[in-house]
């Protein structure tokens, strides 16, 4: 094996690696999220979880993450949550940070 291979071996394992975060930090941060939008709807306990894996679930209709926003801002809007686009939007985002750093640190 040349030196170029071993080079392009070990980007193809790193590519890898980090899909393999990618995707598990966002299943986990759809579900940070879909506690949290649980919380606001007023639910709690098993009716929680199996609303923030509504939410998860949501997160396969498309690529990114409109779905999930869509998913969210409906729930929000049928019940009268007030809270805005950018506070979803800010919330996923620090939701997706902490998913990361639960995922590194092997939690």
């Amino acid at each position: 094996m040349t030196t170029f291979d071993k080079r392009e071996e070990g980007f193809e394992k790193r590519f890898a690696l980090d899909e393999e975060l990618r995707f598990k930090a966002n299943a986990r941060r759809n579900k940070l999220l879909g506690l949290w939008a649980a919380e606001k709807l007023g639910k709690s306990g098993a009716d929680a979880n199996a609303y923030a894996k509504e939410v998860v679930i949501a997160d396969l209709e498309e690529v990114g993450d409109e779905d999930v926003f869509r998913k969210i801002r409906g729930d929000f809007d049928a019940k009268g949550v007030k809270d805005s686009d950018h506070q979803i939007r800010r919330t996923m985002d620090e939701l997706m940070a902490k998913a990361v750093m639960e995922i590194k640190a092997g939690k």
